[in-house]
């Protein structure tokens, strides 16, 4: 019996699944750490099921699934989709996708597991509800159960949307976190502190283990910007400008309207800055109105992950903001900051939170979230630094992040603490 164990739990050859609702890829769009794992794992010898939903919200694209499940390949991943319904926003559809996924991973996934025999099952969704039928998934295939946490929930609907820990859906997601927190056989964390939350709600701290997002190396072999971004581009240096950029979402949780208000002011400073802002989202209507008499910003279209490493290194000093947010003190992990530490350029990061990578790397200026007459007074210290001095915290970021949140060491990182519980717990 001991020898079917270890053949089963040969750590080196694991049969990995990872369930995560959201999963993407980059033929569509976010998220992108299942894949980034999958892709890592699978080189050092592992075997690696993403199951998804068949709609997203967070991607750009969703995969053609007319059957309740689909199983294919991509860029060398497996994925399996299980048929859910499509939402918007934050409302009843959006709840009834969840509970519609979470139920098929009972039916579905297991049918599917017969034949690809796992070891390590993962539950990865931003809400814990998936960690039931993962639970009882390795129960029944005899497989290590752990718990990867993007969010935390319910303390994020909580916290942000104003619920009663008392309404119906919180009441359910907490028993799901305080169930998790209690069976699985190990946590992998995202956010860098939040073991107190999790041993309040039933974790043992040795099963506690913080894992970022992260970036990888083959994606910065840099590409030609595309040509409508790089003319206008070329002509904003022309005028001997200095060029702020942001590149990403236009959501409200961006804050960017702060951004614009920097803008402003800094136009009336007439200063050499120049604001671009790249991408597209539900707020972009009214940021574009709220810029429309300030000749010192322009937006300009998304662009595709591919040519984001020339986009970022055509400009000169990179913005990120966030709102003021109690849940921050848990920690962040935004993959934006780390392609614009990657991106070897200064940075004004505009955030309170358990941690800030800028200043723990050197690699710019942090400043009060919400306040953009801080904004503009850190963008015009940068702007007055040498080009020496300007390169010099843009390699500080780059080397930063190369050392600790490249995806090769990060699921290296991840699945050797998995193996550490297989082994404690099989041999």
């Amino acid at each position: 019996m001991l020898k079917i164990v270890e053949m089963q739990h040969n750590v080196n050859s694991l049969n990995i699944v990872l369930v995560n609702h959201y999963a993407g890829g980059l033929s569509f769009g976010m998220e992108f750490r299942p894949y980034y794992l999958a892709k890592e794992w699978i080189k050092k010898g592992h075997k690696v099921l993403i199951v998804g939903a068949s709609f997203s919200h967070l991607r750009n694209e969703q995969p053609d699934v007319k059957k309740p499940i689909k199983r294919e390949t991509i860029d060398g991943v497996d994925y399996l989709w299980l048929k859910t319904n499509k939402y918007s926003g934050n409302g009843f559809r959006r709840i009834l996708s969840m509970f519609f996924f979470t139920f098929r991973l009972y039916w579905q996934l297991s049918k599917v597991l017969k034949i690809f025999k796992p070891n390590l099952l993962i539950a990865s969704s931003t809400y814990p509800l998936d960690n039931f039928p993962i639970k009882w998934l390795a129960l029944k295939f005899k497989a290590i159960y752990g718990y990867e946490v993007h969010d935390l929930w319910p303390l994020s609907p909580m916290e942000l949307g104003g619920y009663s820990k008392f309404h119906p859906f919180i009441m359910v997601m907490q028993w799901a976190e305080n169930f998790a927190y209690r069976n699985a056989d190990f946590v992998i964390s995202i956010l860098p502190h939040t073991l107190d939350h999790m041993v309040k709600h039933g974790l043992k701290p040795e099963k506690f283990k913080h894992v970022s997002n992260g970036i990888t190396f083959t994606e910065w072999d840099e590409s030609q910007i595309p040509e409508e971004h790089i003319a206008i581009i070329e002509k904003i240096k022309l005028d001997n400008k200095i060029i702020v950029g942001y590149v990403g979402g236009h959501a409200i949780s961006n804050a960017l309207d702060y951004l614009i208000e920097a803008a402003a002011i800094a136009q009336s400073n007439e200063t050499n800055l120049h604001f671009v802002l790249v991408g597209n989202g539900n707020e972009k209507p009214k940021l574009v109105q709220n810029a429309n008499r300030l000749k010192n910003v322009t937006f300009l279209p998304p662009v595709s992950k591919k040519f984001i490493p020339s986009l970022l290194g055509s400009m000169d000093i990179l913005y990120l903001g966030w709102h003021h947010n109690p849940l921050y003190r848990f920690g962040i992990s935004p993959n934006k900051l780390m392609d614009y530490m990657m991106a070897a350029k200064p940075i004004v990061h505009s955030v309170s939170a358990g941690n800030d990578l800028v200043m723990e790397s050197n690699c710019g200026i942090s400043v009060n979230p919400e306040n953009p007459q801080e904004i503009v007074a850190a963008l015009k210290l940068i702007s007055k630094m040498s080009v020496l001095e300007r390169k010099q915290l843009g390699r500080n970021g780059k080397a930063f992040v190369e050392r600790h949140h490249n995806y090769e060491k990060l699921a290296e990182d991840f699945i050797n603490f998995a193996a550490q519980k297989i082994n404690q717990i099989y041999f």
